[in-house]
């Protein structure tokens, strides 16, 4: 009894030493998530201008679609209404009353495509709008109809036949399963999809698993066709940082709506041998990751700011609903915490920003990107790339419930 008043006695004392704020934007009474979403309003007083896209345009992406539904969640927790109401502009014009999408095809089929529709559960309910329950049921005809590889595994887009990115999983499984729970939730079509869902985290870690270092490389040509692969494996020469942050991501979120069971076991067992792999691989100054991961050290590499910071979220929220050992806790919060000293600047306007973030990274393509380590390093490096800014304010949230300013 003694020993265990000791340890819960410790654990107070480490998580009151961590919430106590020892660097200077941890100090303020203002949440982080808070401030980031004040301060990417401030920037984009537009909401369809997020992510670069030139004013009085206005495209379904991604990337937007991240961002938006990040700031939703903030809405919800601190009662920010405001918040909700920038992200419903976008989709408020983007949705048209038919219910189409403007720039969205579903014959294109790309998993892309369906992340933004995550935040269309939350409005579909808020508004009875029906033209946004109909665009989910869209979404979920796509991934009925998505082209497979003969193991069952989506290819990432139609123009990249058998190719499994780890980057698909976080695009299009938490939908997936978000769907399947609230529309089929109990029913034999439910067992299948959710067998479906699990499938994908297998398949992908299967193909793109490497042996020599325990993480998994961006992609994989399950053809072996494609230039940029190795034609014994089909997977490209490196683990990109980010790729591995999706997989993370997609993981917890997923989970956190399948559940865990005998059926999402290897989902939890895939997370957890990933946060026992990644300590070997970062900066051991900071503690964040590297944009080539496999190279940490190596001239020219630099530590990335969105792969860091999905790491660190999925860490902190996978342990919040016990998929990862709630002994990880104070090091979540460690990490975060040094996520802040190293990528988050304070501004003179009072807003702040994410520096030393990948604009973007992928492969084949017309530039003919081969995945190899100076393509990595050659991407250009920006701010407030919303791949960072969205799980940023997830993990500050995170770590404001451990601080117990969020319930």
């Amino acid at each position: 009894m003694k020993r265990t008043l000791f340890f819960a006695g410790f654990a107070l004392l480490a998580l009151s030493v961590a919430c106590s704020g020892r660097r200077s934007l941890l100090n303020g009474n203002e949440s982080l998530a808070v401030r980031m979403v004040e301060s990417e309003i401030a920037r984009h007083p537009s909401p369809a201008t997020l992510d670069g896209i030139p004013e009085g345009k206005i495209k379904w992406n991604y990337t937007t679609g991240l961002e938006l539904l990040a700031m939703i969640d903030a809405a919800n927790a601190y009662g920010r209404s405001d918040f909700y109401d920038y992200a419903l502009r976008y989709y408020d014009t983007i949705v048209r009353p038919d219910a189409s999408v403007i720039t969205y095809k579903k014959e294109k089929y790309n998993l892309d495509h369906v992340c933004p529709g995550r935040p269309l559960f939350i409005i579909a309910e808020r508004t009875g709008e029906a033209r946004y329950a109909q665009v989910l049921d869209t979404l979920f005809r796509q991934l009925q109809e998505h082209p497979r590889n003969d193991d069952g595994g989506f290819w990432h887009k139609q123009v990249y036949p058998h190719q499994m990115w780890l980057d698909g999983l976080y695009m299009a499984e938490p939908f997936y399963a978000e769907y399947a729970v609230k529309k089929m939730g109990g029913s034999e079509s439910f067992r299948k999809l959710k067998s479906d869902i699990v499938s994908q985290f297998v398949l992908v870690g299967k193909h793109t698993y490497d042996p020599a270092t325990g993480l998994y490389r961006h992609a994989c040509d399950v053809a072996r066709e494609q230039f940029w692969c190795d034609k014994t494996t089909g997977q490209t020469p490196h683990a990109w940082g980010r790729a591995m942050g999706w997989y993370a991501m997609g993981l917890v979120e997923t989970l956190q709506y399948l559940g865990v069971d005998e059926t999402t076991q290897p989902m939890v067992a895939i997370l957890n041998h990933i946060y026992e792999v990644l300590p070997k691989f970062a900066d051991p100054q900071t503690g964040m990751w590297y944009q080539v991961l496999d190279q940490p050290g190596r001239e020219g590499n630099y530590l990335e700011a969105t792969g860091s910071i999905m790491f660190v979220y999925a860490m902190l929220k996978g342990v919040r609903l016990g998929y990862l050992p709630a002994a990880m806790q104070s090091e979540a919060m460690r990490l975060y915490e040094r996520f802040v000293e190293r990528f988050v600047r304070e501004n003179s306007d009072g807003t702040i920003s994410i520096i030393d973030c990948c604009a973007v990274a992928g492969l084949g393509g017309k530039d003919m990107r081969d995945g190899s380590f100076d393509y990595y390093i050659s991407e250009p490096i920006i701010e407030n790339d919303c791949k960072g800014v969205g799980p940023f304010i997830w993990a500050s949230m995170e770590y404001d419930r451990l601080c117990g300013r969020l319930r």
